[in-house]
């Protein structure tokens, strides 16, 4: 009996040592990649963008894209690092028994999803941003650092969905410990500055109130001021989001009088239900945003706000490089027709 006590404490306390050394290893490799793992990919994209003005427009041969490839490895490989040791966390959870009672756990994925932020940043920012005094980056590169993206984004999901389904952390953006969403980049475009987030699953698009609208997205959207001063300084930041809702499709099976037919059950009605997708902006309501009376915030604990369509997606969910893609074109063709920030 005392030899079975103490091989189940061995083995807690092994388990436990084992979630304390993947924190300790986490925060080390959070501030080596943040200082060491990205200087390379800096290096590799001053040689693919002195190529790219030549690619940027023609079909790529296969030497071409054979160079191309080998300039972009070292990103490659940086991302199998984390696409790896995203593995080796969920391996981790899915094999140490006592996880429930080790808060150690509940802090693994917050300080990774902070590891792979520069990474991001620099993904986002290398194939979006743009610069009149650079080069235009390659069709092929820009889609290779994008898939990149994508594909870190896809898996931290699910490694954020998997430990939260250990309850080891909420998804309820209402709960201030929760994991409701994360960092996925940043990037420039003209006086434009957009941060990109992802939600972990759909949610509620007000946190008091159903209103059958559900974020997948959210991008604050800043915009540069001119002549502010030396540096660069931006107005406040405006929130456009990705969501979905549940609309229910009018019925086509409809007799002379209008009614429908008695035919129709319940499935059929449900069957008729479709998830459609779309883009838009937060609009503040209260307090105004543009009054100078500050009595209406300090009375307000939380703003109301309503959601204001801009672009219908259709019913087939949307990549989060492909949403960032069709939000761009948005506020590009905003500030083209100088309709960009109007709340109208």
């Amino acid at each position: 009996m005392a030899n079975t006590e103490q091989e189940e404490l061995k083995s807690s306390l092994c388990e436990e040592n084992e979630a304390d050394q993947s924190l300790t290893e986490l925060a080390t490799n959070t501030q080596a990649f943040e200082e060491d793992a990205m200087a390379p990919s800096f290096d590799v994209e001053r040689g693919f963008l002195a190529e790219g003005a030549e690619g940027a427009g023609s079909a790529l041969s296969n030497q071409d894209k054979r160079m191309m490839d080998e300039k972009i490895s070292p990103i490659e490989r940086q991302l199998e690092y984390l696409l790896n040791k995203a593995d080796e966390l969920q391996t981790q959870l899915l094999w140490s028994r006592d996880c429930l009672q080790n808060y150690g756990f509940a802090h693994i994925v917050p300080m990774f999803l902070q590891t792979c932020q520069p990474y991001f940043t620099y993904l986002e920012s290398t194939a979006r941003n743009s610069d009149p005094f650079r080069p235009p980056l390659s069709t092929y590169i820009r889609s290779q650092l994008l898939q990149f993206s994508q594909q870190l984004c896809s898996r931290l999901e699910q490694l954020v969905l998997l430990y939260a389904s250990f309850s080891l952390f909420s998804l309820e953006e209402s709960d201030p410990l929760s994991i409701s969403h994360f960092y996925i980049g940043q990037c420039q475009i003209d006086s434009m500055k957009l941060s990109i987030f992802r939600y972990c699953c759909p949610t509620p698009f007000l946190a008091s109130a159903n209103t059958g609208l559900y974020k997948r997205m959210r991008w604050n959207v800043k915009r540069e001021i001119e002549g502010e001063g030396e540096g660069q300084t931006y107005d406040g930041a405006e929130y456009y989001f990705l969501c979905c809702e549940d609309v229910i499709e009018a019925a086509d099976d409809k007799d002379g009088d209008g009614s429908c037919e008695k035919q129709n059950t319940e499935t059929d009605r449900e069957n008729r239900v479709e998830r459609i997708w779309s883009i838009g902006r937060w609009i503040q309501t209260y307090p105004d945003p543009d009054t100078e009376d500050v009595t209406d915030w300090a009375l307000c604990s939380i703003p109301c706000g309503q959601y204001k369509q801009l672009l219908c997606l259709g019913s087939e969910e949307p990549s989060s490089c492909t949403a960032t893609d069709c939000l761009l074109g948005v506020l590009l063709s905003q500030e083209t027709d100088g309709t960009f920030g109007m709340k109208t």
